[in-house]
C-alpha cells in the first residue's frame, strides 16, 4: 500500500487531530503503513492494550484463529470514551486468517455492539465499524 492510499484509507476512519486511539491484536502481518497513516491523522502515536487511560478509539487487528471475538469486544469497551469509535481490521476473503463478516456481526451482537459498514482499508485487510446499540425508550 502507498502512503496516498493509507492515508486515504485512515481518513475514512473519521478519526481526527488529537484523539487518543488504542491498537488491539498488533502482530508482524499488520499494515505498517496504515498504521502510521493514522498516527499521521490523529497526530498521536497509536496507544498498545495495556495503556488503561480513556481513549477515543479503538483499532482491532482480528485473524480467524485469535480466540474469542466477542470477549475481544467487550475488553476494548472498557476505556473507551462514550462515543468512541471501534473497528475491527479483517483479512480480506481469500486470505489465510479470514474472519466472515456474519461472525463479526454475532460477536458484536453479543458484545452489545452493531456492525455499521464494512470496506476495504488496506491491500490485505478489510475495516468493519462498529457502534453501541441505542437504547429504546
Amino acid at each position: 500500500m502507498d502512503d496516498a492510499a493509507a492515508s486515504a484509507g485512515a481518513s475514512r476512519l473519521g478519526f481526527t487531530t488529537g484523539q487518543v486511539i488504542q491498537e488491539f491484536g498488533w502482530s508482524d502481518d499488520v499494515d505498517d503503513v496504515l498504521r502510521t497513516a493514522i498516527e499521521a491523522t490523529t497526530g498521536t502515536e497509536l496507544v498498545d492494550e495495556d495503556y488503561d487511560d480513556v481513549t477515543d478509539g479503538v483499532v482491532l487487528w482480528w485473524r480467524e484463529d485469535d480466540g474469542d471475538l466477542t470477549d475481544a469486544l467487550v475488553d476494548v469497551q472498557t476505556v473507551l470514551d462514550d462515543g468512541g469509535l471501534i473497528f475491527v481490521f479483517t483479512l480480506k476473503a481469500g486470505r489465510s486468517g479470514h474472519v466472515n463478516h456474519s461472525d463479526i456481526e454475532e460477536a458484536a451482537t453479543t458484545a452489545g455492539l452493531h456492525a455499521t459498514s464494512t470496506f476495504a482499508i488496506a491491500e490485505d485487510w478489510s475495516a468493519t465499524k462498529l457502534g453501541n446499540r441505542g437504547r429504546g425508550r
